[in-house]
């Protein structure tokens, strides 16, 4: 028989018995009842045209729990709503964040279905970052029915609440690209005004004409030098305030004098303007500073940094009663009920319940822990299955997950040598350029030479720092889209550089190395049933939990089971066509079957039972398997010489195990975020210069600590906002590539220096001899730039195979 795939969202249909709908004449399958419905609710719509348009297969809906419909109805309390939502005119606008977007026919699907709800204005969503934007009139719908709405479709919705790191980020970005169009303007204008003067391309120009060329040129190059130039102006006053001197000082000087002395020139006459150098030198630097803000910009790494840590609201009992208050507002003793699915606001002592804890946020463990009544939980953690009550101990800046923040912090304030090594370099040559220049000025002044303010601008010109000032800029900008194309995104500028000098690369375990989460790898049966079989039972009844380890068994279709119970920290057990089955634990289901579990081999996972009232079924092992290009890119780290450490925080004796499989050199486990960075400061005291890659918050102290920290595209949004670079497109093997794009850098940035020293120290002498014009000196450094800039275009040139499309990184839109 061939197998049929879902009509929505061409996942198998393989259940028994199948699930169907008639559709313009054909009998069209479905893999779960999901699915269908969503179907029938496009076609009541009158929206089937979503299949035609689609490109990509839909989302396999998932249907709302009790606790999911509680959470949504939470948008609608004035406090939750009051950091997404504002007035407008027709009514209120929120900015959602919207999942399971496949293709552009997600978004008519979602829009148009959206149009029909009551008291909706207008919804819109944007592709790229998958948000939206909605407005509507409260009088005639809550906000929580519009999100279940777009639950309805299979999708995903939650508000979209930016950090104050990606607000200051988009006025700067605002702002960049303004004084970018400004300069680039007023080149261009300049440019035209400039050529016909330099090289006479208009003959019998009569002075008035020239005049005019100059205040045209005056008038264009003035908006340039006031507001695009302006940050060159402002960071070398301070500089100069804390007498530390960077680029920017020779780079304003540059600047301000060659502008000034166009401008005497214009009003008081003389031989030569400069004003199309002023421009195009503003121009090409803030290109340069663009470039490198837009990469980091459009990877949205500040986006939603505190999300799905930091809730902004807690449930704090009072009474019989509770209230929702701001998460700031606990304090120690305050009682708070944490319902499933729910963040832990606060560090505290369970009073209340038992449930299941991720605790991934803290400690980077993939399996929740059991907790109960007495035992002390922590902010970041993600509850589980039942409701908790809990006592606060420590909320705000007193949490574990605050402390590791603070670790990272301390850390992250050390600069490295290579950032020290390159501000000594500047401040010697900066203070050289700044003395030499007047010098110059007072001993041709001295000498009687008419043209000695013409000289010295000649000097300050052809020595201008442009080239030095671009020859790291523009090679690490060039370098980061090269990279950037093969999905590794590095988020710091001393990132490349330091990349060459790396001797020992740490990674993380789970979400690094392996895949994060658990897979079927094994199934023993024991029965007459085979494999399949076994499997479909099994999924019956873990189709009734949201354990990581059920979710294993979700995709796989299975039977009608009544009477399911969740026994805490053992296993379920239900009926299925009548007779009582169970799934756990192997203690658990021997006390259930009254006799001992059939010898079996050994294994390295979890083992997970299958037995009815009086027979054992099967035997499923669990594990958190390697990602498929682990071992590939462990091997060719250690072709090229680098040491390879396994560091993790795992408790289960899995790490030696990962580590034997991929020939990882070294292996350390059960290391807790502040052990993972005294084994990276005991490396660093031992000479050793570390990448460590990692994916998880309990990561940060130890990346921070290391010279590069690499975060997975994966990774929670603060482990990527604080990492020197992001793996965006999620392969190891491309840490390799990194590497040498580091080692390639580091010879292009050398290259460009050099030709940077040799053109000043050839063109100054003849500059001060009077040998070199103005005209000459401005277009020699425009020159001298150029080919900085066209040296380190060759860094472009991708040696790798790119990723065709680098997945999303920043908070995942889940609800």
């Amino acid at each position: 028989m061939i197998p049929l795939d879902c009509y929505h969202c061409g996942e198998p249909a393989t259940g028994t018995p199948p699930i169907t709908l008639e559709l313009e004449g054909a009998l069209r399958h479905f893999c779960c009842v999901g699915c269908k419905a969503v179907c029938e609710t496009i076609r009541a719509e009158g929206l089937t045209g979503f299949y035609q348009f689609r490109t990509e297969p839909a989302v396999t809906p998932k249907a709302l729990s009790d606790s999911e419909r509680n959470r949504i109805l939470e948008v609608d309390h004035p406090l939750v709503q009051k950091s997404f939502v504002s007035p407008v005119t027709a009514g209120q606008e929120a900015t959602l964040l919207v999942s399971g977007i496949t293709c552009a026919a997600c978004i008519w699907l979602l829009e148009n279905h959206m149009a029909r709800q009551p008291g909706v204005v207008s919804f819109s969503v944007n592709h790229s970052t998958q948000r939206a934007r909605l407005v509507w009139n409260p009088e005639h719908s809550k906000l929580s029915q519009l999100l279940i709405a777009v639950h309805e479709l299979g999708y995903r919705a939650r508000p979209y609440q930016a950090d104050e790191a990606e607000k200051a980020l988009k006025a700067e970005h605002r702002s960049a690209l303004i004084r970018l169009a400004v300069a680039g303007i007023g080149s261009f204008q300049s440019m035209m005004l400039a050529f016909p003067l330099y090289f006479e391309l208009v003959n019998d120009l009569s002075p008035e004409f020239v005049s005019f060329f100059r205040w045209f040129s005056l008038l264009v190059a003035t908006p340039v030098v006031l507001y695009s130039a302006r940050p060159f102006f402002t960071n070398a006053f301070r500089d100069l305030r804390s007498r530390h001197l960077t680029m920017d000082v020779p780079v304003a000087t540059a600047i301000g004098l060659a502008y000034v002395a166009s401008a005497w020139v214009t009003v008081f006459g003389g031989e030569e303007v400069y004003f199309e150098s002023v421009c195009m030198f503003t121009f090409f630097l803030q290109l340069g500073r663009y470039i490198e803000m837009q990469a980091r910009y459009r990877a949205g790494l500040t986006g939603n940094a505190l999300a799905g840590f930091q809730p902004m609201v807690a449930n704090r009992i009072q009474g019989n009663g509770s209230d929702i208050v701001a998460t700031h507002d606990l304090a120690a003793g305050d009682v708070i009920r944490i319902r499933p699915g729910e963040t832990l606001p606060a560090d505290g002592i369970i009073v209340s319940g038992h449930s299941t804890l991720n605790e991934a946020a803290l400690t980077g463990e993939y399996l929740p822990e059991t907790r109960s009544e007495g035992d002390p939980v922590h902010a970041g953690s993600i509850n589980g299955e039942n409701p908790l009550e809990v006592e606060v101990r420590r909320a705000g800046t007193q949490t574990r997950l605050s402390g590791i923040l603070r670790v990272l912090d301390r850390v992250q304030a050390e600069k490295p040598p290579v950032a020290l090594a390159a501000d000594r370099i500047a401040g010697v040559f900066v203070s050289r350029v700044l003395i030499l220049a007047p010098l110059i000025w007072i001993g041709w002044w001295m000498a009687g030479a008419d043209n000695a303010f013409d000289i010295t601008l000649s000097v300050l010109v052809v020595t201008c720092p442009c080239a030095l000032s671009l020859a790291t800029p523009t090679a690490i900008t060039s370098a980061t889209i090269r990279l950037r194309k093969l999905g590794f995104l590095p988020t710091r500028g001393h990132t490349l550089e330091s990349l060459n000098t790396i001797d020992t690369v740490i990674f993380d375990k789970t979400g690094t190395l392996t895949r994060g989460e658990l897979s079927l790898v094994d199934t023993r049966t024991f029965g007459n049933l085979d494999a399949d079989r076994c499997r479909q039972l099994a999924a019956s009844l873990e189709k009734h939990s949201e354990h990581p380890i059920a979710r294993v068994f979700h995709q796989t279709p299975g039977y009608a089971a009544r009477q399911v119970k969740n026994h805490l920290g053992g296993g379920l057990s239900g009926q299925v066509d009548g007779a009582p089955l169970y799934i756990g634990h192997r203690d658990f289901v021997e006390e259930k079957v009254g006799s001992p579990a059939p010898e079996a081999d050994t294994s390295h996972g979890i083992e997970i039972w299958l037995a009815t009232s009086h027979e054992w079924l099967a035997r499923f092992t669990l594990d958190d398997e390697p990602r498929l290009d682990a071992k590939e890119a462990v091997q060719a780290l250690q072709n090229a010489g680098l040491r390879t450490i396994l560091l993790s925080g795992d408790r289960s004796g899995h790490v030696e195990h990962i580590a034997g499989r991929l020939g990882i050199d070294e292996a350390i486990g059960q290391a807790s975020p502040e052990e993972k960075l005294r084994v990276l400061e005991n490396l660093r005291d031992q000479g050793h210069h570390i990448m460590m890659v990692g994916d998880g918050l309990n990561d940060l102290p130890s990346m921070a600590g290391a010279g590069v920290s690499v975060a997975m595209g994966s990774a929670a949004d603060l482990t990527q906002l604080k990492a020197d670079a992001v793996l965006l497109s999620g392969q190891l093997t491309q840490l390799s590539e990194a590497l040498k794009a580091g080692q390639d850098t580091r010879r292009v940035i050398r290259q460009n220096m050099a030709w940077a020293l040799a053109y000043n120290v050839c063109a100054l002498p003849l500059a001060a001899a009077g040998l070199v014009p103005p005209w000459l000196a401005a277009i020699g450094m425009s020159l001298s730039s150029l080919v900085v800039v066209l040296n380190a275009m060759r860094l472009g040139r991708q040696r790798g195979n790119p990723v065709s499309q680098p997945p999303a990184v920043g908070a995942e839109a889940t609800s």
